[in-house]
């Protein structure tokens, strides 16, 4: 009987030295793989093109993640500090063996200031950037800022329209209640109202040469009549033409 026991309790040590062994084998390596020092992040290859993003940047963004281990740094954590950057849109992140991280950055593409002070992207999408110099020729556009898509696509409608009748459109604004005014390159602002813009657009450019001949700075057009326009001179005096008794909308 006493030597059942010894066997079973020779077999229990035995397993319990091997578990323990696993256990610290185990910690041993997770210490290794999480030892910053012992496996660093060397490098970090950048593609894509990038016009607003320096190096610096990114080096900021990723200073305090960099001080993890190849295998522990958190490909998330370091997507999300590149996609805080003002001007990158998307970042996709993944280790290259052996202590390398492969990044690719798809930056903003700016094509109106928006509100003032934001920027609009070619999906119509709001977003926060520092000002540059170099995108201050890009139009104004504003509205609600879930409309943004909206507004950038009634721009292109108008602007196509106006350019191929020598006029520039500045800015289009799209108020809460849905109403469109526009303004040209040469300072007319134009009142649109909330139907057939296009329409109204094309009017105006149909009965411009007659206000042309008029001698008088425009200052702003109401095309929000159904047959007509009243329009504002630049000396305070308004003149209607072509209206009927209908009310603007």
């Amino acid at each position: 009987m006493s030597r059942v026991n010894w066997y079973l309790w020779s077999g229990i040590g035995f397993l319990s030295l091997v578990i323990g062994s696993f256990v610290f084998a185990g910690y041993q390596l997770h210490k290794f793989l999480n030892d910053a020092s012992t496996l660093p992040i060397e490098a970090v290859a950048i593609k894509g093109e990038r016009t607003y993003t320096t190096d610096r940047d990114i080096q900021i963004a990723l200073q305090d993640l960099m001080q993890r281990s190849f295998f522990s740094a958190d490909i998330s954590l370091v997507q999300q500090a590149l996609e805080a950057l003002p001007w990158v849109y998307r970042a996709s992140v993944r280790r290259e063996w052996p202590a390398k991280l492969r990044v690719y950055l798809q930056e903003q593409q700016p094509v109106a200031h928006w509100n003032g002070a934001s920027w609009l992207n070619v999906h119509g999408e709001v977003f926060e950037a520092p000002a540059r110099p170099e995108l201050e020729h890009l139009p104004q556009l504003s509205g609600p800022d879930d409309l943004g898509a909206e507004v950038l696509t009634a721009y292109a409608q108008v602007n196509s329209l106006l350019k191929i009748n020598d006029f520039t459109l500045a800015s289009l604004n799209l108020t809460p209640r849905h109403a469109w005014h526009a303004t040209l390159g040469n300072g007319i602002v134009l009142d649109l109202g909330r139907e057939d813009k296009i329409a109204r657009i094309q009017r105006f450019i149909t009965v411009y040469p007659l206000l042309a001949k008029q001698d008088k700075p425009i200052a702003r057009v109401d095309l929000r009549y159904d047959t007509g326009l009243a329009v504002g001179w630049g000396d305070a005096q308004t003149r209607e033409l072509i209206i009927n008794d209908q009310k603007p909308r």
